[in-house]
């Protein structure tokens, strides 16, 4: 097996040289690779070290040809997806054989593909380092880890080690530079949380600054956020195995609003399983995308594409996601002429249910309620082709102004959340959402939907109390677009958007306040 990696390293450097790029000046070429895993069949049953190894290699022999492709076309630094290489579904005890020994690179120096036998059960690792050494290029990995621990430590597992889900950086020259292990595990049973929160950074020659974290920290404000508030990041890359769930979570979409929310570039590389609903990866920049999303195709995806350095100089194209000492001016727009007309509010011990009365019939439109994303959503229907609506649920109020064209045989609804989210983890939301909804009855609001045709101008805005504020927007077909404008203006957010290009699934206003998780 040894001799058979050997020749396609040999390849692979041959690859790079022919491939070799001279590259724009405050620019970079990054590749993300949504990788199609091959599974254990038995992931509940105990294996060996040496069965475990076989089915890695499979794995990563998908990885050298990747790095291969993305050499070939200059790439500076590839990211891979969480839990590409073992797979998932483990056990504590059947993943054992998965993991690898990963020491802390700021106490040791070490060049695995150079150095093979300084540490044991590294075998992986070192298949990593020599990609990253054989291309010149940085690489991002998610493997499984182990660390021993003694019992004197008192999270110490009965078992006597920690097991971690853990990121492995290795710069150009196959050195380890980074590990960062996950801190908010996603019904991961195999794995700890790791004592503290690891807040991991790496420098890189050609855009500086990186920041690591993994899958379901994206929703956290430890360590994602912290990174880039605390810390100035602006580049990120995020290895994740994220189930999309519509309307207001699927992987694109969150990836983009967050990029855009904090104004980064975001390298984010999912795992590819339709079947499980898990596809979505892409190099996010808070002005384009370049993205995948593909849940008929069996086949992985490499997306390479050259995006500008973000530097903390930079200033951000749009407001800041943070309140604003003094006013911001509302652009001009398509809504200037429209006005709330009779509106009608109803408020009970913090809760309150507002809407606004259509001129034409003086009738209000139906309050209603449909469980959204696992949550007890607000609704209003959305009727005609304009008009200004309002929907209030405990302190969050929602307002949207709308005009279309024609009337599409669609039913949309604004909803409003303003509460604890539960469901497959516990963190408050604050969330103002326009959505096309699966049928023309209001039970079928929250459903799940990919298509559109309504081409709808809104503004939306909200009286968030959360600083934290995620703009989603989802066409039909599953592609994103860029908000007109985005800000704060007193104290509402907002977000615009006129002449879109194709139907809109999504629109959103995505809140966290993690002060209240």
């Amino acid at each position: 097996m040894l001799e058979a990696c050997c020749m396609v390293f040999l390849l692979l450097f041959c690859c790079q040289i022919a491939s070799a790029e001279v590259h724009r000046e405050g620019h970079y070429v990054a590749a993300v690779y949504e990788h199609r895993p091959i599974l254990s069949p038995n992931p509940a049953t105990l294996t060996d070290r040496r069965s475990a190894l076989e089915l890695m290699s499979r794995n990563l022999y998908i990885y050298e040809e990747q790095v291969i492709a993305a050499a070939k076309q200059g790439a500076q630094i590839i990211v891979f997806p969480e839990d590409g290489i073992h797979g998932f579904n483990f056990t504590r005890e059947t993943i054992y054989p998965y993991l690898e020994f990963v020491p802390c690179p700021q106490s040791v120096k070490w060049n695995p593909c150079r150095e093979p036998y300084l540490f044991s059960d590294t075998e992986v690792l070192q298949r990593l380092s020599c990609m990253a050494l054989r291309s010149k290029m940085f690489l991002v990995a998610n493997i499984g880890a182990k660390q021993p621990c003694e019992y004197n430590d008192p999270l110490c597992p009965p078992d006597g080690r920690y097991q971690f889900n853990t990121d492995v950086v290795f710069n150009a020259n196959g050195t380890l530079v980074a590990r960062y292990r996950k801190q908010n595990l996603y019904f991961e049973y195999a794995f700890n949380m790791p004592p503290e929160v690891d807040h991991v950074l790496f420098d890189t020659p050609f855009a500086g600054k990186f920041g690591l974290f993994t899958c379901f920290d994206i929703l956290f404000y430890e360590p994602a956020v912290s990174l880039v508030k605390e810390y100035n990041v602006k580049q990120v890359v995020y290895p994740t195995a994220w189930m999309n769930q519509l309307p207001l979570l699927s992987a694109i979409e969150f990836q983009q609003a967050f990029a855009t929310a904090f104004n980064i570039n975001v390298l984010a590389a999912n795992i590819h399983h339709p079947t499980l609903g898990m596809t979505g990866s892409g190099i996010y920049t808070p002005l384009k995308s370049f993205i995948y999303h593909d849940m008929e195709s069996h086949d992985g995806k490499l997306i390479v594409a050259e995006i500008s350095v973000m530097t903390p100089e930079h200033e951000p194209h749009l407001e800041s996601n943070a309140r604003p000492g003094k006013s911001i001016e509302y652009p001009h727009n398509n809504f200037a002429s429209l006005h709330i007309d009779d509106q009608v509010c109803n408020k009970e011990e913090q809760k309150a249910h507002c809407w606004v009365a259509e001129k034409k019939d003086k009738e209000a439109p139906l309050i209603f309620y449909r469980e959204m994303m696992y949550d007890n959503f607000t609704l209003v229907p959305v009727w005609g082709t304009k008009g200004e609506l309002q929907v209030c649920a405990n302190t969050l109020c929602c307002y949207l102004s709308y005009q279309r064209p024609t009337i599409s045989d669609e039913l949309y609804a604004l909803g409003v959340f303003d509460g604890l989210h539960t469901v497959h983890g516990t963190y408050y939301v604050q969330v103002c959402a326009l959505v096309k909804c699966g049928g023309l009855s209001y039970s079928t609001c929250g459903q799940e939907v990919t298509d559109a045709t309504a081409l709808i101008d809104f503004q939306l805005r909200g009286n968030f109390t959360t600083s934290y504020i995620f703009p989603l927007l989802l066409m039909s077909g599953m592609k994103l677009d860029f908000t007109d404008h985005l800000g704060w203006k007193n104290n509402y957010y907002f977000m615009s958007k006129s002449g879109p290009s194709s139907g809109l699934v999504t629109a959103a206003l995505y809140g966290r306040w993690y002060e209240r998780d």
